[in-house]
C-alpha cells in the first residue's frame, strides 16, 4: 500500500525535539524523505539515525533560523539532495523570557523575535524562492494558541507569534499565484521540554489542564497529525489559514 508522503521531500526546522521531532517520525512512517534541522547537531545525527531505521532517507544539517545565510544554505541543500521541496514545516521557536513588560529588555525581546518572527521570515522567503519556482508545495508554520491571545507574562512570545500568523496570512496570498498553500497550525499547552521550562518558572501552570475542556495537556503527535493534514492533499482548498489544536482552550 502507497503511504500518504511516499518519496515526497519534506524539511523541517527545529526538529530535534517537541513538535518538530514527533512532526518528522510522523513524516518517515508515512514514507517522506526528511531533512531535518536544529541547531543541536548531536540530537540531530540522533534524529537521522533514527529516521533511517524506519527506511527512509534523511538528512541533517545544523542551521540557526535567524540567520539568512544559514537558512538559505538549508534550503538549497533540500534542492541539492533531493530535486525539489515539497513540504516545509516552520517549526523552530523559542518561549521568550517570562514577566512583565516593565521586566523586559531589548535583549529578551530580540531573543524572541529572532527565533520565531525572523524565523519563520526568513524560512518563507526561501522556501517561497523554490516553490515559486516549481509551482507547487505546501508550507506550515507553527504558531501557538497565544497567537491569538493575549498573556500578561509572555510579551514577547505572545507578539512573535501573533506575527507568524500575520507572516502566514499575508504570505499565502502571494503564493496562491503558484500553487503553494501556506497555513499555521496553533498548539495550546503541549507536553514538551518548552511547557517543562515555562513551568518552572510560573506557578500557573500546573492549573493549565485544568482549563481545557478536553481535561490534559496534548501530545506532541496530536499536532503532527495536525501538521500532516494540513501538508496533505486532503486540505488541498485549506490556505491562509490557522488550524488551533489546543483541546478546546479556544472556544471557551
Amino acid at each position: 500500500m502507497t503511504k500518504q508522503f511516499e518519496n515526497q521531500v519534506v524539511l523541517i526546522t527545529g526538529a530535534t525535539a517537541g513538535i518538530g521531532y514527533a512532526t518528522a517520525i510522523a513524516f518517515a512512517r508515512e514514507g517522506a524523505h526528511l531533512i531535518v534541522s536544529g541547531r543541536n547537531a548531536v540530537a540531530g545525527e540522533q534524529l537521522v539515525s533514527e529516521l533511517r531505521s524506519m527506511s527512509t532517507q534523511a538528512e541533517f544539517l545544523q542551521a540557526d533560523v535567524s540567520n539568512e545565510e544559514q537558512v538559505a544554505k538549508l534550503v538549497d541543500f533540500c534542492v541539492t539532495r533531493f530535486g525539489h521541496l515539497d513540504i516545509a514545516v516552520n517549526s523552530a521557536g523559542f518561549e521568550g523570557v517570562r514577566g512583565s513588560i516593565m521586566e523586559q529588555t531589548v535583549d529578551s525581546y530580540t531573543a524572541a523575535f529572532n527565533a520565531n518572527a525572523l524565523g519563520t521570515f526568513l524560512c518563507l522567503k526561501h522556501e517561497m524562492r523554490i516553490m515559486s519556482r516549481q509551482k507547487s508545495g505546501a508550507i506550515v508554520n507553527l504558531s501557538s494558541t497565544m497567537g491569538s491571545r493575549g498573556n500578561a507574562q509572555a510579551p514577547m512570545y505572545v507578539a512573535s507569534k501573533h506575527a507568524i500568523e500575520g507572516f502566514t496570512k499575508s504570505v499565502a496570498l502571494e503564493a496562491c499565484q503558484y500553487n503553494v498553500r501556506v497555513n499555521a497550525v496553533a498548539p495550546g499547552p503541549i507536553a514538551t521540554d518548552m511547557l517543562d521550562r515555562i513551568a518552572n518558572g510560573s506557578q500557573n501552570l500546573p492549573m493549565v489542564a485544568s482549563t481545557i475542556p478536553a481535561g490534559r495537556i496534548g501530545k506532541p503527535e496530536e499536532v503532527a497529525d495536525a501538521i500532516m493534514f494540513m501538508a496533505s492533499r486532503h486540505s488541498s482548498y485549506i490556505t491562509g489559514q490557522i488550524l488551533a489544536v489546543n483541546g478546546g482552550k479556544t472556544a471557551m
